[in-house]
C-alpha cells in the first residue's frame, strides 16, 4: 500500500497509547501539517497532509502522530467544544446586555446620570467580555498544545523526533490551500502559515506587535515548544 508506513505508525502508537485505531486520512496539500478530531476516542480521526509526508523522516512522523494521538487521549476535542460553546454563550449574553441598554434602560430624567454611567459600563462590558473570552480560549489552546507535545514525547520516548518535525514544519511559511480559522486550533501548526514571523524577520513587524499578536495565536511559538521538548 502506498502509505503503509503511515498506517503502521498510527497503529503502533495507538496500541502503545491504549487507544482504538483512529481513521487515517491524507489531505492533498503541499503545506506540512496534521490534525486530530472526533467526538471521542472511539470515533477519532487523524489526518496528515501530503506535504508533511514528503519532508519528515520516520522518527519525525512518529513524533507528529504521537502528538495528535495525545490530543485524542487527553480529550482535547471535547474540551475545545466546551470552550467554544462557553465563548459563544458569553458573546450572546454580552449582545443581549448591550441591546437591553440601548432599548430599555436609562430613560428617566431623574436617573439620567446614573443611567448614562450604567450604559457606559454596559457598553464596555459588552465589547470586552467576548474579547476576554476569546483570549482565554486561545490561551487554553496553546496550553493544550504544550501538553500534547509532552504527552507525545512520552509516547515515543524520543522528544527530538517531534522537535525536529516542528522545526521543519515552521520553515514552511505559506498557508494551507484550504484552511479555516474556526478549526486552526486542531492542527499541529497554524494552517494560516507564518506570515507574521516571516515579516518580523525582515523588520516589518515591531517586537511589541509580535508580543500582542501572540495573545491571539492558536499555537505557542515553535521556539518555545522545542525548548520545552529538548531544552534548547
Amino acid at each position: 500500500e502506498e502509505h503503509f508506513a503511515l498506517y503502521t505508525t498510527v497503529e503502533n502508537l495507538s496500541i502503545t497509547a491504549g487507544l482504538p485505531m483512529p481513521k487515517v486520512y491524507i489531505i492533498e496539500d503541499p503545506a506540512p501539517n496534521a490534525f486530530a478530531t472526533g467526538r471521542d476516542k472511539e470515533h477519532a480521526v487523524v489526518a496528515v497532509t501530503s506535504g508533511l509526508l514528503l519532508i519528515l523522516d520516520k522518527p519525525e512522523l512518529e513524533g507528529v502522530i504521537a502528538h495528535e494521538l495525545s490530543h485524542v487521549g487527553n480529550r482535547d476535542m471535547l474540551l475545545s467544544t466546551v470552550v467554544v460553546v462557553l465563548v459563544g454563550f458569553v458573546s450572546i449574553v454580552a449582545d443581549v446586555f448591550r441591546r437591553n441598554l440601548f432599548f430599555g434602560g436609562g430613560r428617566g430624567r431623574d436617573n439620567d446620570r446614573g443611567g448614562n454611567i450604567l450604559m457606559i459600563v454596559g457598553i464596555v462590558f459588552s465589547i470586552l467580555a467576548p474579547i476576554f473570552a476569546m483570549l482565554i480560549q486561545l490561551a487554553i489552546s496553546r496550553k493544550r498544545e504544550f501538553l500534547a507535545d509532552a504527552s507525545g514525547a512520552l509516547l515515543t520516548r524520543y522528544p527530538e523526533g517531534l522537535a525536529n518535525a516542528l522545526r521543519k514544519i515552521s520553515q514552511y511559511s505559506k498557508p494551507m490551500t484550504h484552511q479555516s480559522s474556526a478549526i486552526a486550533h486542531l492542527y499541529i501548526s497554524d494552517p494560516k502559515g507564518s506570515r507574521l514571523k516571516e515579516a518580523a524577520a525582515f523588520g516589518g513587524v515591531p517586537p511589541k506587535a509580535g508580543k500582542i499578536s501572540s495573545l491571539f495565536a492558536t499555537h505557542p511559538p515553535v521556539e518555545e515548544r522545542i525548548t520545552a521538548l529538548i531544552g534548547k
